[in-house]
């Protein structure tokens, strides 16, 4: 199969190169592939995939608040191209997506037909885009996650991993509860879906659940570092963003193809021992 992956130097994009190797691969990247540009749907029509896995996005979260219009721009336009260019050459889309198309307010697992409602421009622009895609293309499916990290580029474990290193102690938001997703595992599960015909939406995210207090907690124990953390509100982080306190996502539709992500402590562990062996180089 040939599959075109945008994004193809992020975490997520990296991950899906490794698990993906038999198939006839089409890296997607900046500066020859900007979704900003009207030509990135020639670089997909020129390319002819089979599969185009969308993963490249504005994931600034911070930054989203500050820039809505950019964050539109790339996540929802730039989505809009990719998934018309797809449809154009009767090829399948599978496009990432994120807990944050959700409020919050619930306090069991969202389902997949449950309505989104996001409370920042992140979410927003990232729930405009689902919505672009699932019009402009009739073979797509739109795949949820939550609370990604990974070997490659920046993520909570690896920023709780530098400051326990240096600090006295940490100072953790402990009322926002979701799932934590190994990038890696993620990738299986989609190198998976390639071959499923699904359509519509399905989540997919580690099993289990914590806060990001609980989650930082078991970071610093696999390093056995003595560290304290300390459990915080949300209010006292000193952000203007507005975040919902509750996405657990309920992975019903994978389960009914047979497909299941690893509990996120048995993924962390794993990850803990990947990350404190690569070279700095790969890690930073």
């Amino acid at each position: 199969m040939r599959i075109l992956i945008t994004g193809a130097n992020g975490q997520l994009g990296h991950e899906l190169i490794g698990v993906l190797q038999g198939h006839d691969l089409v890296p997607a990247d900046l500066p020859a592939f900007d979704l900003l540009k009207p030509d990135a749907e020639r670089f997909i029509r020129d390319a002819r995939p089979d599969l185009v896995i969308h993963t490249a996005a504005y994931t600034d979260v911070e930054g989203a608040e500050r820039e809505p219009a950019l964050a539109m721009a790339v996540n929802a336009e730039g989505t809009e191209r990719v998934a018309r260019a797809t449809a154009s050459l009767n090829a399948r889309l599978i496009a990432i997506s994120t807990d944050y198309v959700f409020d919050g307010r619930k306090r069991v697992p969202y389902d997949e037909q449950d309505e989104p409602n996001p409370l920042g421009a992140y979410g927003r622009s990232k729930y405009e885009g689902e919505r672009l895609a699932l019009c402009s293309c009739p073979n797509t499916l739109i795949v949820r996650t939550s609370w990604l990290y990974g070997l490659y580029g920046k993520n909570f474990v690896k920023t709780i991993m530098r400051l326990a290193a240096e600090q006295p102690e940490l100072r953790v938001v402990a009322d926002q509860r979701g799932c934590p997703t190994h990038a890696g595992d993620l990738a299986d599960a989609l190198a998976r879906l390639a071959k499923v015909p699904l359509r519509g939406v399905a989540h997919a995210t580690g099993a289990g659940d914590c806060t990001w207090y609980e989650f930082a907690s078991e970071i610093v124990a696999l390093m056995g570092c003595s560290v304290p953390v300390r459990p915080i509100a949300t209010s006292e982080a000193h952000s203007a963003v507005p975040r919902p306190a509750y996405t657990v996502l309920g992975n019903r539709v994978l389960a009914g193809v047979g497909i299941t992500l690893p509990h996120w402590k048995d993924a962390l562990a794993r990850f803990m021992k990947d990350v404190q062996s690569v070279a700095p180089a790969r890690s930073s």
